[in-house]
């Protein structure tokens, strides 16, 4: 079980964002996807998660080449195997918390304690045990995410696909967040988070800096490297 780019660039018109990418994605751990603003973390992310197609390259889910796909085949990797943790991805507006998390009207109206073990637990873990009759339209972006990450730990997704998710949380916030996607990589999850947060990229198991594939960028850096010698 792994999702696997090899050689994988993207380009937007004629500029390549990101070139010669290879890396691979495994159970059971996280992958940091780390970088300056633009540099492609999340196309990169959107690559992994089937969401975008490579413009070079391939991509491979559990040793099949997926690269073609077609809406079919990729709306069934979403459904079956995968979650996306985005600040507003997913998210149904005017629906409840727990609709959110389940996708499901069963158990509507009832209390917490007529819902089934491990969905309560998994509420509990999330800090949403007194919002889940509460409509997603009131929630901070906290709290939002939480939402996104009880959908995955419900769905049991093997693939979590994770973008900045700790942007602009308080302290608090981000240490729960992040505890939680750990927590999915400790279940069995491929955990893989486009990030600027150090904290969170650091507690990874791998970190891949997309930023040293962006064609573009390395020749901005030695274009100014070669003018600052010229002025010296």
């Amino acid at each position: 079980m792994n999702i696997q780019v090899n050689g994988a660039g993207y380009t937007i018109g004629r500029h390549p964002l990101f070139e010669h990418v290879t890396l691979e994605c495994k159970p059971g751990r996280t992958y940091a996807l780390t970088g300056s603003s633009g540099c492609g973390k999340t196309t990169l992310l959107n690559i992994l998660g089937m969401l975008l197609r490579p413009t070079a390259g391939s991509v491979s889910v559990d040793g099949r080449d997926a690269t073609g796909w077609g809406d079919g085949r990729r709306r069934a990797f979403w459904r079956d195997q995968a979650a996306f943790v985005y600040q507003d991805y997913g998210i149904i507006p005017g629906e409840s918390v727990l609709y959110n998390i389940t996708l499901s009207r069963r158990g509507r109206g009832s209390g917490v304690r007529r819902l089934p073990q491990r969905l309560r637990e998994i509420i509990g873990d999330v800090g949403l045990h007194d919002l889940v009759g509460e409509r997603v339209d009131v929630l901070s972006g906290g709290e939002r995410q939480r939402v996104g990450i009880a959908r995955a730990l419900w769905k049991n997704a093997r693939y979590i696909f994770a973008d900045e998710p700790t942007a602009s949380l308080d302290a608090d916030n981000r240490r729960l967040v992040t505890d939680l996607l750990f927590a999915g990589a400790a279940q069995g999850a491929c955990v893989v988070i486009a990030t600027h947060d150090d904290a969170l990229s650091g507690g990874c198991d791998e970190i891949f800096d997309v930023e040293g594939h962006n064609t573009d960028r390395r020749r901005l850096d030695l274009e100014q490297y070669l003018d600052r010698l010229q002025h010296q």
